[in-house]
């Protein structure tokens, strides 16, 4: 009788990591890209750097040419706002899901159920060695433990999804990642499992992974000291507002923890309904030109068209640059977004100068 893998169907070996870095290697430009943007972001944790971070892309990336055209795009954008917003372009390959659905390109590449991991890593790293050369930093969300190994080092921060930040295993791994990472509010809204989740991962841990050469090995790490939260609202209630955003302070405050917040404009903060997203933005805007100290970043899902659309088993019907998962803004309606707040951070920071002078 077997007592182990009575419910596996297959096992099927992966190349380890450092065979899968050869095929697809960083170069020495893009090593330095990626460092020098993970450094910019810890000097806004640290407010050595006053620009706002601004999180923005598609809700999830399913086709890679409309990824490229985006990140090409928002490259030449971010140059127009790059002294007051620092734009990091959300590169999303892992969905959790509440049940079952598409999980994501490195999952299911070809949106089919036929689950090329394989495949689907290399094309995710093989889009990410692209969108960095534009010059643009990766911002994606750390989902499966084992993954890091494989992408992390063309990545500039990290996020920490609803779903599993009470993981433990997930705060282990965020103790010994090398970039930034929010960790989001708890889907009910509470900010009691985020808030342990900072303690946690500021401390070193011990927790099994694997190496470069694909050996499962104890891993001992430090602790992440870059770790912050993101509020993205729950249990059908937006936490963004200046009194959400003061308790939040608040929270942080007594647990002795660097008050630094992101705001994730979706999910629950816009009633999950991307066209509040704009609106989301322009409170925030308004609660920094107020004197607010402690938002440090945003959050947008942001495509090349509006909304979103429903995955079927014929592909010829899938609108090109619109989101199979979470609705996002289209790119003219992000555009004006960002330049308005942009805009608005310029002229108030300009005014805060003149006044100290």
């Amino acid at each position: 009788m077997s007592l182990e893998n009575t419910n596996i169907t297959s096992l099927d070996r992966l190349v380890t990591p450092n065979e899968f870095k050869a095929q697809f290697p960083i170069t020495p430009e893009i090593e330095a890209h990626v460092e020098r943007s993970r450094s910019i972001i810890r000097n806004i944790l640290d407010r050595k750097d006053k620009r706002l971070m601004v999180v923005v892309g598609p809700c999830s990336v399913h086709d890679t040419t409309a990824a490229i055209e985006y990140a090409k795009r928002l490259a030449k954008f971010s140059k127009t706002v790059e002294d007051q917003l620092f734009i990091v372009m959300r590169v999303y390959f892992e969905k959790p899901r509440t049940t079952v659905g598409w999980k994501g390109l490195i999952n299911d590449p070809y949106l089919d159920g036929t689950f090329q991991v394989e495949k689907g890593m290399a094309i995710g790293r093989q889009l990410m060695l692209k969108i960095n050369q534009l010059g643009l930093p990766i911002a994606n969300e750390a989902l499966d433990p084992i993954s890091p190994q494989y992408m992390q080092d063309l990545i500039a921060w990290s996020a920490i999804g609803a779903r599993t930040t009470e993981s433990q295993t997930h705060r282990e791994m965020a103790s010994g990642l090398s970039v930034p990472i929010g960790f989001k509010n708890g889907t009910d809204g509470s900010l009691g499992v985020a808030i342990n989740a900072l303690e946690s991962v500021s401390s070193g841990h011990r927790f099994l992974g694997i190496d470069g050469d694909g050996k499962v090995s104890i891993v001992r790490s430090s602790g992440n000291k870059y770790a912050h939260i993101v509020l993205r609202g729950g249990g059908g209630k937006p936490n963004y507002d200046s009194v959400n955003v003061r308790l939040s302070e608040r929270e942080l405050r007594t647990k002795g923890l660097a008050e630094n917040i992101m705001v994730d404009c979706s999910h629950a903060n816009s009633n999950k309904d991307p066209e509040l997203q704009p609106l989301v933005l322009d409170n925030i805007g308004q609660q920094i030109l107020e004197g607010n100290q402690s938002i440090m970043g945003v959050m947008l899902e942001s495509h090349l068209k509006a909304g979103s659309q429903k995955l079927t088993d014929d592909k010829s019907l899938l609108e090109y640059g619109k989101s199979i998962t979470d609705g996002c803004i289209d790119w003219e309606t992000t555009d004006t977004a960002l330049t308005r707040l942009a805009e608005k951070l310029k002229v108030f920071r300009s005014s805060v100068a003149q006044n100290y002078a």
